[in-house]
Formats: structure tokens, sequence, C-alpha cells
């Protein structure tokens, strides 16, 4: 079952954040705090979404997706980009991934968004095979770019250097 997250989901979405950098072997990275994703999601403007994956037999919380709206100047609408899609090792297998996936899907289709986008580790084999056996293509001819902590705070800081 999916459903989207509410507020007492924060502390199993955190927790499952926690459990998807281990994965990604940078645990270290996952600094978001649970106050920070309340506000995210659920704070005066809330700028991402959740939706969480449930046991079918028992409710408890197998995985979530997290996600927010981009847009595409060449197509003129709004998209999806998923940030995290992570469902816990004992769950796998047994369709949360893709149910979450149909999800998001059958939003972008019901809002006209036309595109659903995400990136994967080039290292993480069955994400990707799992992926492409949905129809979803690597898009080879990008690379993805990005400023954090120092970078960052040099170039926006006031004289840009």
């Amino acid at each position: 079952m999916i459903r989207t997250a509410t507020p007492t989901d924060i502390p199993v979405i955190h927790a499952l954040i926690r459990e998807l950098a281990a994965y990604e072997k940078e645990p270290q990275e996952a600094r978001a705090t649970p106050e920070q994703l309340h506000e995210a999601l659920f704070g005066q403007h809330p700028g991402a979404y959740a939706h969480i994956a449930t046991d079918d037999t028992t409710g408890e919380p197998v995985g979530f997706a997290l996600w927010f709206l981009n847009f595409s100047t060449w197509r003129g609408v709004h998209g999806i980009y998923l940030e995290d899609l992570y469902v816990r090792p004992t769950a796998r297998g047994t369709g949360h991934g893709k149910a979450l996936l149909t999800e998001l899907a059958r939003i972008c289709v019901d809002r006209g968004y036309e595109r659903l986008e995400w990136s994967v580790l080039d290292w993480n084999r069955p994400a990707i095979d799992f992926y492409e056996a949905l129809g979803a293509r690597p898009q080879d001819e990008w690379t993805v770019y990005r400023l954090t902590d120092g970078a960052l705070r040099k170039l926006g800081a006031p004289n840009g250097s």
C-alpha cells in the first residue's frame, strides 16, 4: 500500500533516509534533522512531498519516496524530481518500489507533468536494472554537477570569492 506521508511519519522518514545513506556508503552525509524534514514537507511553504510504502499485512512502513517539483523550459510544464526512493532490504522484490514509482507517475499524468526524473549511483546495478525494466532510460549525455559546503559558501559570499 502507498499513502501520502503525514507529519507523524517524520521519524520513520528520517530513519529511512539514514538507512538509505548507509546503503549508499555515505552515512555521514545524511545530516537532515527531523525538524528540517517537517518544515520541508509540512511547513508553511512545503517544497517537498513524500509517500510511504507500507507492508500489506502489518501496515508497517517499509519504504518511501521523497520528491519535489521541477520545471522544463523546453516542455513548459512542471515535472517531478524524485530525490529519494528507498525500500528496506527485507521488503525488496515485493512490489513496493514499483508501487511508489507508479504513484508518482500517476501524479504526473493526472497533473499534466511530462517528466519523472531521478539520479541513480552508477554502481547500483540492482536499481539500474529495476528502473530500466520499468522503461526508464539513462540520460548519458548529461553530467550532474553540485556545489556544497565551502565551495557553495565561497561562490555565494557577497563578493563572490
